[in-house]
């Protein structure tokens, strides 16, 4: 070999090399476009070509939905680990310890208070990234507490759903937390305390079944599948094809399921709104709070009826 091959061109290569981080850009799920990571997190994981919206992490979450990005996480009551002593290809303990070590999360709902346009608000935050978000025994303890914590302080619970469904790695035992989830929305009611549940792509299984369809007020993100089972298998049991665009968030709007859809920009400003009507303490545009408004002085409050 030469001293040209040997000596100037890796020379030559190590001036041309540059160090590109591996994360700097991103895919777009739906398009394909790439899209550079710094852009894509301004946009609120928003592809800026189609208008896709991308998966969010629980950090991410709470800072797009409080003021300011300033919440209070909760300190969450503790579960059984394995409460089966489950075992397939790993054991269950195992696969907690990964997914705890990859998405820097305890379990798969994460719990906050802060406010929201001003509003005091307890927020629940589904994490995807914790075992495709599922619902298991920690999960119910997690939705109970806060449920209380938002009866404590009279203020509104926001659930931003986002699952593959039951745990089946706890088998019968994540079942029991469908009616768990659903006791504590019952207990919200009670207080005559709002109940808004965001439901983001995916969200399916035990969780749509229960808590996920239970809301006062029922928002989606665009484009979001939100069903029990999925599209494919609903295809395969029935054996007919299905509309155009079945069971995303624009199609059961139109269908009654949804109260509305609405982009991730405009969710907190959205929110702050529904929170001021439910809870009838609206907020200015500066940001102050008004005076909650009696019932019977609303514009749309029906004319008190003549003496007899």
């Amino acid at each position: 070999m030469s001293w040209i091959t040997e000596y100037v061109r890796p020379k030559i290569r190590g001036l041309l090399r540059r160090d590109v981080p591996d994360n700097l850009w991103t895919n777009c799920d739906s398009c394909s476009q790439m899209i550079l990571t710094k852009e894509l997190h301004r946009a609120m994981n928003v592809c800026p070509h189609c208008g896709h919206h991308m998966k969010a992490s629980v950090p991410d979450r709470l800072a797009w939905t409080f003021d300011n990005g300033e919440c209070t996480r909760i300190e969450l009551p503790p579960a059984p680990v394995d409460p089966l002593g489950f075992r397939d290809q790993k054991k269950y303990t195992d696969r907690l310890k990964d997914a705890r070590a990859k998405s820097h999360l305890d379990e798969s709902l994460i719990v906050a208070h802060g406010t929201i346009g001003g509003h005091p608000s307890v927020v629940g935050v589904m994490a995807f990234e914790f075992m495709a978000g599922t619902m298991g025994a920690a999960f119910g303890e997690r939705f109970v507490a806060a449920a209380r914590l938002a009866v404590l302080q009279k203020s509104p619970l926001v659930i931003f759903t986002a699952s593959g469904g039951a745990r089946m790695q706890e088998g019968a035992i994540s079942l029991m937390q469908m009616p768990r989830t659903t006791i504590g929305v019952q207990m919200l009611k009670e207080a005559g305390l709002p109940y808004i549940v965001v439901l983001t792509n995916p969200t399916t299984g035990g969780v749509t079944a229960s808590f996920a369809m239970l809301g006062d007020v029922q928002i989606a993100e665009p484009n979001a599948l939100i069903g029990f089972a999925g599209p494919r298998v609903i295809e395969d049991t029935v054996r007919e094809k299905l509309p155009e665009g079945f069971q995303r968030s624009e199609y059961l709007l139109d269908h009654g399921m949804l109260d509305m859809v609405v982009k991730r920009k405009d969710m907190r400003e959205t929110l702050a709104r529904v929170i001021g009507l439910l809870m009838r303490t609206p907020v200015t545009p500066e940001g102050g709070k008004l005076e909650a408004t009696p019932a019977a002085t609303m514009p749309d409050a029906a004319p008190a009826a003549p003496a007899a």
